[in-house]
């Protein structure tokens, strides 16, 4: 089987990282950043997408707002992150079973590469998938097409990974399994609008579902 995964929320808990660089974007435009829960939800969703509101979608603000958060990440931001618990078992356990990993997410490629390098089983992922730093939209429909394509992969052998409702999108419109997981940044309430196959509260939940 392959199994997709998603870094943000799903392998990782960069909450940290993510929002002290929208802070430092928004403060080196001079705009207030929202409450602590409202940046929250910025985690998923392409940075262009979630500017744009607080930038009164104006285009050269929110392209500047892009470039100093990437600004600080490149240096910072990258580090600022902690595995979730479970997590690197449930890596080696499907690895052991034999499965296909690859991480497909919404980070530009050259942000999620490093990460994913210095995590103790980032070996075990055999292709990242990340949108180009100049898009403004989420792409996983893309990214999880091009990833069936890549391994040859049958659909119905495959399953995307993730916790918020852009991961189970891109799974519904490759019509490929779309598994949520609940310790992320989304809730069971927006993963089962989705239209999520199936949803897990912890990794051994997961790991139970996958190699069922």
């Amino acid at each position: 089987m392959l199994c997709l995964f998603d870094l943000d929320g799903t392998l990782i808990d960069s909450e940290h990282g993510i929002t002290a660089c929208v802070k430092h974007a928004l403060a080196r435009l001079d705009v207030p950043a929202p409450a602590h829960e409202e940046l929250r939800r910025w985690i998923g969703p392409p940075l262009r997408h979630s500017f744009a509101p607080l930038l009164d979608h104006d285009a050269e603000r929110i392209e500047a707002a892009v470039a100093y958060y990437h600004e600080r990440f490149n240096t910072l931001g990258w580090r600022e992150h902690e595995i979730y618990p479970g997590i690197e078992l449930l890596i080696e356990r499907l690895r052991g079973a034999g499965h296909q990993l690859a991480v497909v997410t919404s980070k530009p490629h050259r942000h999620a590469a490093p990460i994913i390098a210095h995590l103790p089983f980032g070996d075990a992922f055999l292709r990242l998938y990340g949108p180009h730093p100049d898009s403004a939209h989420s792409e996983k429909a893309t990214m999880i097409g091009e990833a069936l394509a890549d391994f040859g992969a049958d659909p119905a052998d495959t399953v995307m990974i993730g916790d918020r409702h852009f991961d189970i999108d891109g799974a519904v419109a490759n019509r490929v399994r779309g598994f949520g997981v609940l310790w992320g940044f989304g809730d069971r309430a927006e993963l089962e609008q989705a239209g999520a196959h199936a949803i897990a509260a912890t990794p051994d939940e997961l790991a139970g579902l996958l190699l069922a």
